[in-house]
Parts: structure tokens; sequence; C-alpha cells
């Protein structure tokens, strides 16, 4: 199958390592030019036509940086990928207003401001893609992580508002879910697990594992091929959805 995808100009958000890197990494591989940026320089080789900006979410300008960035080196956007890292772990009891607001400016506003930035040209051109990236709690709530949970179904609800609105003039707005993908993140968690558990993280990921049908964590290249098809030409017609790559984790017809 082809893609459809040399050429395009896709940037990815939060894509120096984990799953925003993986994806940069697929898109480059089948002919897109991809912009990443991040915090860091990227924890990896990119094969292809690759761009880097160092940008940080938590910026009130990072909407109009990335996007500036974007037009100079890429000569515009075609495609968007919306990805954050995740906020601490908690309770939603013990959830502040300050974190609360922190965590939003960073996986909410600017998100929905870079989105904004980019549609236009999009829609002149009668095609563009907006994948974004959120986490299997906004389907299954995960415990003691109440602000992941939160913040990213407000994504949700706002992507499928806007794929409605967008969808005649050929741009598809869709949510990817992962399950548990083995990346730093994943490891951070389990880490986390482990610690507030009194366990080992062998054992919290042992448990773990047993709760995915496939019985293993996600390899990144998995997950970043289905990303890359949401992204592509084939996709034309799949938008206003949520997909997961969740190996079965998530119970929830």
């Amino acid at each position: 199958m082809q893609l459809e995808l040399e050429g395009k100009r896709a940037l990815v958000l939060s894509s120096t390592r984990g799953l925003g890197l993986g994806i940069a990494r697929a898109l480059a591989a089948e002919g897109a030019h991809v912009l990443l940026c991040g915090r860091s320089e990227p924890a990896g080789v990119v094969h292809g036509q690759s761009e880097f900006i160092r940008a940080d979410l938590a910026d009130p300008d990072f909407a109009a940086k990335v996007t500036e960035a974007a037009n100079e080196k890429l000569g515009g956007v075609d495609i968007l990928v919306n990805n954050t890292g995740g906020p601490p772990p908690g309770t939603a009891s013990a959830l502040s207003a300050a974190v609360l607001g922190e965590q939003f400016s960073t996986m909410v506003r600017s998100i929905i401001e870079t989105t904004g930035k980019v549609l236009p040209q999009m829609r002149e051109r009668n095609w563009g893609r907006v994948l974004t990236i959120a986490s299997s709690g906004v389907l299954q709530p995960i415990p003691n992580l109440a602000a992941s949970n939160a913040l990213r179904s407000a994504l949700v609800g706002w992507s499928k508002t806007l794929a409605s609105e967008v969808a005649g003039e050929g741009v598809c707005v869709n949510v990817l879910v992962p399950g548990r993908i083995a990346t730093e993140r994943l490891d951070e968690l389990d880490a986390s697990a482990a610690a507030r558990q009194g366990k080992s993280i062998d054992e919290v990921r042992t448990q773990s594992r047993a709760t995915i049908p496939m019985g293993r964590y996600g390899d990144v290249r998995e997950f970043a091929a289905v990303a890359t098809f949401l992204c592509s030409g084939q996709a034309s017609y799949i938008t206003g959805t949520v997909v997961r790559c969740d190996g079965g984790l998530i119970r929830a017809v």
C-alpha cells in the first residue's frame, strides 16, 4: 500500500523520545519532511528529511514558535501530530488547582493553539491531518492518573468537535490511544506504582502484563505504524474517531 506521504510536511510535537520520536521516524521513513520539537535533542537518529527545534510546551509562546519554525523549515504543515508528556501521578481528591492549571496550559492550551495556527493552510489546500495522541485513560480511567484522565479527555471532546467542522475541507482529525507501550514514560509509571505498592518493578510489570490480552507491552514501532496510517492519504475517510492501539487492554466496547 502506498501511503501517499512522500513530500508531505509533518510537525510532530514532543517528539524527541518515546511515542513522539517513534512517529516522527515512521513518517520520515515514508518520505514526509518532519519537524521534531522538544526540550532536548532527539534521543536517536531520524532517517530521512527531518529538522529539529528546541521548544517547551509550557512556554506561553510555544504555538507561535513552532508554527513559525515549521513555515520556515518545511514551508508549511500538512500533518500535525499533537503529543505531550504526561502529568505527575496523583489521585482525583488530591489534585490541586495549581497543578491542574499548570498541566492544562501544557497539555491542552498549547495543543489547541498550535492546531489553530496550522488549520487555515490545511483548509486552504483541502488536505490535512490532525492526530492527537491521548491515553487509555480517556476510555478507561487509570487509577492514580487523575490529571491525565481529565485533561486528555478534554482533548477528545475538542477533537471530535473540530473534526465535524473541517471534514468537508479535506482535513481529518482523529485521536490515537496507546495502551501500555514500552517507553521511558511507562518505566516511570511502573516505578511509581512499585514504590506506592511496596513491590519490585518486575512484580509490577508482571501484574501489568497479565491485564493485557496479548500478554506483553507494545512496541513503539507498532504504535507509530498506526499513527502513520492515520496521517496518510489512504486514511482520507477516517475522521472524528478514537483509535486504540492497546493489545486489547481497554475492556470497554
